[in-house]
């Protein structure tokens, strides 16, 4: 694991076809972190509930700003509010991109009551450039437990708050996240 000036340059995930559970690593930490509801994979399409493998820029941290008050990150920081949303309809010319909600496509809500997307950073996934239907809204963001097991995402890499925090202190605009097969 390589370092510049304290930030890590790669933050390594790995996980298996089908498998919902992976870990996280990054310098010598190590932590359990919840994939998408059908594993990894290579073919990342709209709707599938992958995990695209590959090597991917950290472009931002987006937080809500009323529960998380103050952050220790190298990341561009970006508040959410609740007019905030992602694009996730492929037809559309705003597809994989932030938008202002209401929006007349289909659309993520950022502004999540359920704690997620308190803390979530946008992974430079099919955004340079955006390709129809090959995913969109691929996020890092904080995991659902229920009865301490980490659940699946729709397609993300999702962590506890306490293991997020650790990670991103870490993470820099230089860091990027290789997710591969274990």
């Amino acid at each position: 694991m390589a370092y510049s000036a304290g930030i890590a340059t790669e933050i390594i995930v790995t996980g298996s076809p089908g498998s919902t559970r992976g870990e996280l690593r990054v310098g010598n930490l190590r932590f359990p972190c919840a994939l998408g509801r059908t594993g990894v994979s290579t073919e990342k399409r709209e709707g599938d509930g992958s995990t695209p493998l590959g090597t991917f820029p950290l472009r931002e941290l987006r937080y809500r700003h009323d529960r998380v008050p103050s952050l220790a990150t190298g990341l561009p920081l970006v508040p959410i509010s609740p007019t905030d949303g992602w694009c996730d309809a492929p037809d559309d010319p705003a597809y994989n991109r932030p938008v202002h909600l209401p929006y007349p496509a289909s659309a993520e809500t950022m502004w999540r009551e359920d704690h997620l997307y308190d803390l979530v950073v946008v992974l430079g996934h099919n955004d340079s450039p955006v390709v129809p239907y090959a995913g969109s809204a691929v996020f890092f963001h904080l995991a659902r437990e229920e009865k301490g097991e980490l659940q699946p995402t729709e397609g993300c890499i999702a962590l506890r708050l306490e293991d997020m925090l650790s990670v991103l202190a870490l993470c820099g605009t230089e860091t990027r996240i290789r997710i591969e097969k274990a």
